[in-house]
């Protein structure tokens, strides 16, 4: 991180070389990286760039996704966007690429490599998607998504999380609310009991799930719902024993 002042040719032709792309307007790009709190002549801040940065950003990944899942329904793709274009990936990319050492900041900002200041990392990313869109048109925005979120894009393990926080966001998003587990029985000896809960979304019909703890129904209860409402694949059964 560097506090007030601009670009040298030496900085200008790493960072361009991070982010594959060679900017025309250099004041652009300098204005891409520049924080609020810094004082820099005329090249303005970031935070224009950033609302710009965000909704190229969120075309490019469901272009993308669009593309790479085409049996995927709207649920799971929804769900896969969000998680995509969230502050916490564009920071991961942020970091992958060492963007913190070209941001320019104010005397008051110390740093920008904690957790605290994921945000800062995480505008920059989408001011920089705003200033290659306005630099070089949408294929070189679009270059830039594709070469830091593809293998995001087509990660399985990352993108299927524990069924319940799946569930809470797919309601959320779709709903406007959180589903509300109950447990509908417990039957069994108090060392091996098992419990029947009940999920509910209103507007959509209930699931349950049987399991060997409270925890372990609700997710199955998620689970089968998430699968029910096309957000989720069905799970492969498991192969059978010779």
């Amino acid at each position: 991180m560097s506090r007030g002042k601009g670009l040298s040719d030496t900085e200008r032709e790493a960072l361009e070389g991070l982010i594959g792309y060679t900017f025309e307007d250099r004041d652009r790009l300098l204005r891409a990286i520049t924080h609020s709190s810094a004082r820099i002549g005329k090249s303005g801040n970031y935070e224009r760039l950033e609302f710009l940065g965000d909704r190229v950003l969120g075309l490019s990944v469901a272009e993308l996704l669009f593309t790479t899942f085409g049996n995927a329904a709207e649920g799971e793709l929804s769900v896969r966007l969000n998680r995509l274009v969230s502050a916490d990936t564009c920071a991961e990319v942020a970091d992958e690429l060492g963007l913190y050492r070209f941001v320019r900041t104010g005397a008051d900002l110390k740093k920008i490599t904690g957790q605290r200041m994921k945000n800062v990392r995480a505008d920059v990313v989408e001011s920089l998607i705003a200033a290659i869109y306005l630099d070089g048109g949408l294929e070189a925005a679009r270059g830039f998504v594709l070469r830091n979120w593809a293998q995001r894009a087509t990660d399985s393990a990352q993108m299927r999380r524990d069924a319940k926080t799946e569930l809470q966001e797919w309601a959320h998003q779709k709903f406007g609310f959180a589903p509300n587990y109950r447990v509908e029985d417990r039957s069994g000896p108090d060392h091996a009991p098992e419990f029947t809960v009940v999920v509910e979304i209103e507007g959509i019909a209930p699931e349950r799930g049987t399991d060997r703890s409270k925890r372990a129904a609700e997710q199955v209860a998620a689970q089968r719902m998430l699968e029910r409402e096309g957000v989720w694949a069905p799970a492969e059964p498991a192969a059978a024993e010779n």
